[in-house]
């Protein structure tokens, strides 16, 4: 099938604004495509999402956090991203499990090898095919979600993972650039500090010689 592409990096990474601009790409040059998200990709995800980012759930264990994400996909491969790969489009996810394994691994600390077996589960051990890690510093990640906060009408509507502490996000990263250095054949690396233009750029070179690799 080799139609999964996922799109994966730390907060304010730019990888959402590059979903949207390569979709809009795909579709003017006719290739069949589906945009989606984790975890809000479905109508039961979106409920998901707003306990998992709520800011006022700062409580939230890691344990709670981990099996949240993971019932949202387990909605969202069976309802949108199977039903997508099945009818030949390309599938473009802003995040999946190796989200999980940077975030509650990484990040939080739990068992890896635990949060391999409830994702293959929720999962049905669907990967990616294609993931491109958009990196930067995480400091000025975190300055760019800050920006982007400010425009928000609700500001209490921003993202409980902003709130972290630096320490965490660092983390985060590292957990990303390992699973990179694992699977590289799967990966590709976007330097995050460029200009949107210059990173769809990139991200079009990627996955047009991906995509032809395939043909």
């Amino acid at each position: 099938m080799n139609k999964f592409i996922t799109f994966e990096g730390v907060e304010g990474s730019g990888k959402s604004t590059q979903v949207k601009l390569l979709g809009e790409y795909l579709t003017r040059n006719n290739i069949p495509v589906l945009l989606t998200q984790e975890p809000s990709g479905t109508p039961i995800g979106r409920k998901i999402g707003e306990i998992l980012f709520n800011r006022g759930h700062q409580a939230m264990c890691p344990e709670t956090e981990l099996f949240l994400f993971c019932a949202a996909r387990a909605q969202h491969v069976r309802e949108v991203v199977w039903p997508a790969l099945k009818v030949g489009k390309y599938v473009l996810c802003d995040r999946f499990s190796d989200a999980t394994f940077a975030y509650q691994a990484a990040g939080r600390g739990l068992n890896p090898d635990f949060i391999q077996t409830i994702n293959d589960y929720c999962a049905e051990r669907l990967k990616p095919d294609l993931t491109l890690l958009f990196d930067l510093p995480v400091e000025t990640g975190l300055q760019r979600a800050g920006r982007r906060d400010d425009l928000l009408k609700d500001p209490s509507s921003a993202d409980r993972f902003e709130k972290e502490k630096l320490d965490f996000h660092n983390r985060v990263r590292q957990g990303y650039l390992n699973l990179c250095s694992v699977e590289p054949e799967r990966f590709r690396v976007i330097d995050a500090s460029q200009t949107v233009d210059m990173i769809a750029l990139d991200v079009r070179r990627h996955v047009l010689g991906y995509i032809s690799r395939q043909s």
